[in-house]
């Protein structure tokens, strides 16, 4: 069966605002725990992986196998987002956010545990790259499980606010993973650090999952998915097949608005962290200080973005948003390369609150962008194509840039190109805010 494009304005079947509430809080909760999980692999990989996993490669081999093992996880995350997508559509949302929750919680928490090189050999590397497979399918179901719900539970006026508290996960989430390093790597010595601290904040993680789940086993499924199951319509057998058929250019088109955005957020939450300690010669407690205070821009403004989205349009405040980050991609580094503190905590200020003008929104876009019978798939589909081509690889290729010519001028490139493939993708696709939700989708063009 295809889907239908309708041009209706109404939504049936969203919750009142306190069961909205309810579950756009469940909906933060959960992301932040799941963007924890996947933080601080990024920043253990930044700054312990190599030594520990790889001791006998060199130093920048060292961090180019760590970043690698940090790619591998995002080339699972398509695979978790195709699975709980299907399945999402198929049989609800609410339980694949309890497996997506798990699955990350568990593979996190057996990092923790995980013999190092010295003590396993090479089977060491081979697990960490295994757990950090099976965080990356986690996550890749959860975005769009956790965004469905949140919209699909609010009211028609107010889905951008809603799910900007989805959003909002994402810089709690760095927030949370950096402050326990910094509070790890602040009481132990560099040696306790490298050799057994760093475990905490992975071990940490069975605590927030317990939360976790406690607040999302008590919210309701999506009533616009228990609509569509009351509805006198047979449930698609392949939802993915059918989004694909009915909606190619959309879901290329929203993954490459998200290939520019996912690049510049892993530039500054995984490689800067790197970049910064080992070129600019910054603390490493001083590093995550300042992505702390970026992040609380990041965080106080994300859902103010997706809160104007309601009144101003999705496709506006996002366009605005990736234009300007156009400009910002191409002073970054410039600016970072001054070595000034100060410069550098207003640099990343600036490059959080951009990308919380896309990324506010983005739930609620994403989720009108797809009708309710396909919602799940499409939406989750297109966000892990663009992070597997955008963010999983910027550490990667930018250490490598860097190695091979020495100046971050090479990375700046690298960064503004991606930065307009996004901001071209933008313009792209079609308003969203006033179309209805149910068993809807959003023309492009």
């Amino acid at each position: 069966m295809s889907s239908s494009t309708s041009g209706q304005t109404g939504t049936s079947g969203t919750s009142g605002t306190s069961e909205a509430r309810r579950v756009a809080f469940a909906g933060a909760v959960g992301t932040t725990i799941e963007w924890y999980d996947f933080f601080i692999y990024g920043t253990a990989a930044a700054l312990v992986f190599g030594p520990q996993f790889f001791p006998k490669a060199s130093e920048l081999a060292g961090t180019l196998a760590s970043f690698a093992t940090f790619a591998i996880g995002f080339a699972a995350r398509p695979l978790g987002g195709i699975v709980m997508g299907h399945f999402g559509d198929r049989l609800g949302r609410k339980s694949m956010l309890v497996w997506s929750l798990m699955l990350m919680g568990g593979s996190t928490f057996l990092i923790g545990v995980l013999p190092t090189y010295a003590q396993i050999g090479v089977w060491a590397p081979i697990l960490l790259v295994v757990l950090r497979c099976v965080q990356g399918f986690g996550l890749g179901g959860e975005w769009g499980g956790a965004v469905l719900m949140a919209v699909e539970h609010a009211p028609d006026r107010r889905r951008g606010f809603f799910g900007g508290f989805v959003a909002l996960g994402l810089p709690t989430g760095i927030i949370l993973s950096n402050l326990i390093f910094l509070v790890v790597s602040g009481t132990a010595s560099k040696a306790q650090f490298a050799d057994w601290a760093w475990r905490i904040p992975f071990l940490a993680s069975a605590v927030l999952v317990g939360v976790g789940l406690f607040v999302r086993l008590r919210i309701a499924e999506s009533p616009l998915f228990r609509a569509a199951l009351a509805a006198e319509r047979p449930r698609l057998r392949a939802p993915l097949v059918d989004v694909l058929r009915s909606h190619p250019r959309t879901i290329l088109l929203a993954a490459g608005t998200y290939l520019g955005i996912g690049g510049l957020g892993y530039l500054v939450i995984v490689y800067f962290v790197s970049y910064a300690n080992k070129q600019l010669h910054v603390p490493t407690p001083t590093v995550l200080t300042l992505l702390i205070i970026a992040s609380v821009a990041f965080a106080a403004t994300v859902v103010l973005f997706a809160r104007l989205s309601d009144r101003w349009g999705r496709r506006r405040v996002m366009t605005l948003g990736c234009a300007a980050l156009v400009v910002w991609a191409a002073v970054f580094l410039p600016i970072a390369d001054t070595g000034s503190v100060p410069l550098i905590l207003v640099d990343l200020v600036v490059m959080l609150v951009l990308q919380a003008a896309y990324i506010g929104p983005q739930p609620a876009f994403f989720a009108e962008l797809f009708p309710t019978e396909i919602r799940y798939s499409g939406a989750s589909l297109s966000l892990q194509l663009g992070t597997i081509l955008g963010g999983a690889v910027f550490p990667l290729v930018a250490t490598a840039l860097y190695g091979a010519t020495g100046s971050s001028w090479s990375v700046t490139a690298y960064a503004v190109v991606i930065s307009l493939i996004t901001f071209g993708c933008q313009l792209g696709l079609s308003e969203t805010y006033e179309r209805g939700l149910y068993s809807s989708a959003a023309p492009v063009g």
